[in-house]
């Protein structure tokens, strides 16, 4: 097959837009992880669970899917990732604060 070829079929039209594919493919695979994680944790407990692991994927995805979205200048997926990541940050920072406050008793 042809580079060409290729990548009429990805629509892409330059190296840079190849990479920003992979990019963006990248941080659907760390969504796609944060829901294998969860579901294994669950399996394991006997108990719907969402473990800590969860909420590091999901701001490792939307960071890298909002880095994506702004190459794209697609506002929705803009304000959708960025609202998502103030969501995972928050979760990780409560979490986080509990632990602390549990550590010192």
């Amino acid at each position: 097959m042809s580079k060409e070829f290729i990548w009429s079929a990805l629509h892409v039209d330059s190296w840079t837009a190849f990479t920003w594919l992979v990019v963006g493919l990248a941080g659907q695979l760390m969504f796609t992880m944060r829901f294998l994680v969860q579901w294994i944790a669950s399996e394991r407990e006997r108990r719907s669970t969402v473990p800590v692991a969860f909420w590091y994927f999901s701001l490792a995805g939307g960071v890298i899917l909002f880095s994506y979205a702004l190459w794209r200048r697609d506002p929705v997926f803009i304000v959708g990732q960025g609202t998502g990541l103030f969501i995972y940050s928050r979760n990780l920072w409560l979490i986080h604060g509990e632990k602390l406050r549990t550590a010192r008793g």
